[in-house]
């Protein structure tokens, strides 16, 4: 059953002798419950199709749906609100909010949208990710693995369509990045969860069900793994 889709993404930045091509006419569909790799070198424009995908960047031109829903025909206000719902974000840096501890840096889109938390969706997540005696903990107290686990636990708490991960172990030494794929791996099995990761590290693109690899902003190659 597909969940995401892109049709004919592209992305222009600046005018005239400044103008950046990022995207060129990229489409491709995501089944629910599947583990994508976006794979490519730097420029290439992996990040830009990320931050589409996610709502974050308006396209040039193209369109994105989201379990059938045109993502950029709504307004900015319900398409802030439908990002917060729909969509898990990772990023290599985590985006912790510095003054909040390990449960409200994990629970606020849900509190930003004035909701009641599910402590049993919470409690769930933190034994999952190994958090649960760090709960009061604030991010400068944490070590670089489990601010991610914390971004991770971030993206799930809304039970979203679909996590986007922008090399979610690119910060991380080996043994951390090791735990974040298996973590990854976990909530794609444990919880069906939609994955589209992408990264540098050949390890977890190679547990992925499929790699699209990309190139002077188009997917040259379109690989099913498993």
């Amino acid at each position: 059953m597909e969940i995401l889709r892109a049709e004919h993404l592209s992305k222009i930045y600046g005018q005239g002798e400044n103008q950046v091509r990022a995207l060129e006419d990229v489409s491709f569909s995501v089944e629910k419950g599947q583990f994508v790799a976006i794979v490519g070198p730097s420029g290439s424009g992996k990040s830009t199709l990320l931050h589409i995908l996610g709502g974050v960047d308006r396209p040039t031109r193209g369109k994105v749906y989201l379990q059938g829903q045109d993502v950029f025909a709504q307004k900015e206000d319900q398409l802030a609100i439908f990002r917060r719902r729909q969509v898990g974000l990772i990023y290599q840096f985590y985006n912790l909010i510095p003054v909040l501890d390990v449960v409200e840096n994990i629970t606020l889109p849900v509190l930003m949208d004035g909701r009641q938390v599910n402590r049993a969706r919470l409690e769930d997540l933190l034994t999952t990710l190994n958090l649960k005696d760090r709960e009061h903990h604030l991010p400068n107290q944490l070590s670089g693995g489990q601010q991610q686990r914390v971004s991770i636990g971030r993206a799930l708490m809304n039970s979203p369509a679909v996590v986007l991960a922008d090399e979610p172990t690119g910060n991380l030494d080996s043994r951390n990045s090791q735990e974040i794929l298996e973590l990854l791996k976990l909530c794609n099995t444990q919880y069906g969860q939609t994955l589209v990761v992408i990264t540098h590290d050949e390890s977890i693109a190679l547990q992925a069900d499929r790699i699209l690899t990309m190139e002077d902003g188009k997917i040259r190659r379109d690989e099913v793994i498993r």
